[in-house]
């Protein structure tokens, strides 16, 4: 049984490298791939397409768990791969509303994605084995950063401007890659829980009807779901986490920026001349070694307990800050909001290669900084109300992400850096103040 679980984890792990290979490049490229659209008619925003997949995605995860508890969770993901291999599809001959229909679909289709992932992923380890699946998963996924990029690296090296049959042939690469990640989920083997489960059902077939047992599950799961809404509700209005809360918004809007704004700021500025859509891809792959880098390295500072959250907390934010006042000075504060033109606008230095793939790397790292640290003191404050609280967590992000996408195509980068800058000054302070509390009152329960 040991096998086809590790087995599984692994096809698990490599079925979300392909399918996110092909979303996360589509992130990184969609602004610029809208800008240069040769179509009069077309009047769609790739900032606007990622904001309204955020916003969907916040609120579908209140809903997602009843959905996988009754559907189960093999065929959750293999329904919601369909929809991602739709959104990624509809860039070969892209039209607006295609576009913001299949954004409103993948937000659903994100949030029963990763549920369903996380169902999964339990039900196939055990006590001893999930420190070792979860790092199995999360070494394949921070891989999908690499790939993608690449081939858009190589694709466009050279090209100032990305024409119908470069976009077309893009996106039939993507498009293949997220359906052969979509079709792995259906060699995933049912766990031995699974199956113990399936046999009950059909020695009590002659009994309940199949209708009768679905109908049982979907109560069940209703039920749970209430359970879990009002936790998160009582939650919400804890000290710790709306403290907390500050923090989560930050990585939200950081998520924003380094995964959709600033690889259209390097294709954008005009001192890169042939090489900045190329860049594009590299920078994707850069900070991509920054979160492999961070996740890494934190995992084992943790598990040595050489230093404390906070430390690693400081730290992202330093590093984050040198990267926000790197880009002030490298990136033209126009490079976000130019539409069919690169930038006018002419940075404080003279834009430098070395400087933008330099922030790309500790855009990562800050970013592995604040995630791992605030899933760790989640798990370690709320480890009996854990579901809840990384739900909050994900809710909370997913808000501000698409807050953030919708005023990136309005807001010069100037204003962008400061209220990331001001946000995660709070944030951080807000993280130090929680972990004080929790090492003041370790053993006191909350009210």
């Amino acid at each position: 049984m040991a096998d086809f679980r590790t087995c599984n984890v692994v096809i698990l792990g490599v079925g979300f490298l392909f399918i996110f290979t092909a979303f996360t490049t589509c992130g990184n490229i969609e602004q610029t791939v809208v800008k240069s659209l040769h179509n009069a008619t077309f009047s769609g925003s790739g900032y606007h397409s990622l904001g309204i997949i955020y916003g969907i995605f916040s609120f579908a995860n209140l809903l997602a768990p009843t959905a996988v508890a009754v559907i189960g969770p093999r065929f959750t993901m293999f329904f919601s791969g369909i929809l991602y291999s739709g959104y990624i599809a509809v860039f070969i001959s892209p039209s607006s509303w295609s576009i913001y229909l299949t954004s409103v679909l993948i937000g659903f289709g994100a949030a029963l994605l990763w549920t369903a992932q996380g169902h999964f992923l339990v039900e196939n380890s055990d006590a001893s084995t999930i420190n070792r699946n979860t790092g199995m998963f999360w070494a394949l996924l921070q891989c999908s950063m690499l790939f993608g990029n690449l081939y858009v690296y190589l694709d466009w090296k050279g090209k100032t401007e990305i024409s119908d049959r470069d976009r077309r042939i893009m996106f039939i690469a993507l498009l293949i890659t997220s359906v052969l990640g979509t079709l792995s989920f259906l060699i995933l083997r049912k766990s031995g829980q699974q199956e113990e489960e399936v046999l009950t059902e059909e020695e009590g077939r002659s009994l309940l009807s199949s209708r009768q047992i679905y109908k049982q599950r979907a109560n069940s799961a209703v039920k749970s779901a209430k359970t879990e809404f009002k936790t998160i509700l009582h939650l919400f209005g804890t000290k710790t986490i709306l403290l907390l809360s500050f923090c989560m918004a930050y990585s939200g809007l950081e998520l924003c920026f380094y995964s959709g704004v600033y690889g259209t700021c390097i294709g954008a500025t005009t001192q890169f001349g042939d090489t900045s859509k190329a860049l594009i891809g590299i920078s994707g792959i850069v900070v991509g070694f920054g979160e492999i880098v961070g996740g890494g390295l934190f995992g084992l500072v943790l598990k040595n307990n050489r230093f404390r959250r906070t430390s690693v907390v400081f730290l992202g934010m330093v590093v984050h800050f040198v990267a926000f006042y790197l880009i002030f000075l490298n990136i033209p504060e126009d490079a976000p909001v130019v539409f069919k033109t690169s930038t006018q606008h002419k940075p404080y230095l003279s834009p430098s290669v070395s400087i933008a793939l330099l922030c790309s790397f500790l855009l990562g790292l800050g970013d592995s900084c604040f995630n791992t640290q605030l899933y760790s003191i989640l798990g370690r404050v709320y480890s009996e109300q854990s579901a809840p609280a990384f739900a909050i967590f994900k809710f909370v992000q997913s808000v501000f992400a698409a807050v953030a996408f919708f005023y990136s195509g309005y807001l010069l980068l100037t204003w962008q850096l400061l209220i990331m800058v001001i946000l995660g000054f709070t944030g951080t302070l807000c993280f130090f103040v929680v972990e004080r509390m929790q090492n003041v009152s370790a053993d006191l329960p909350e009210y």
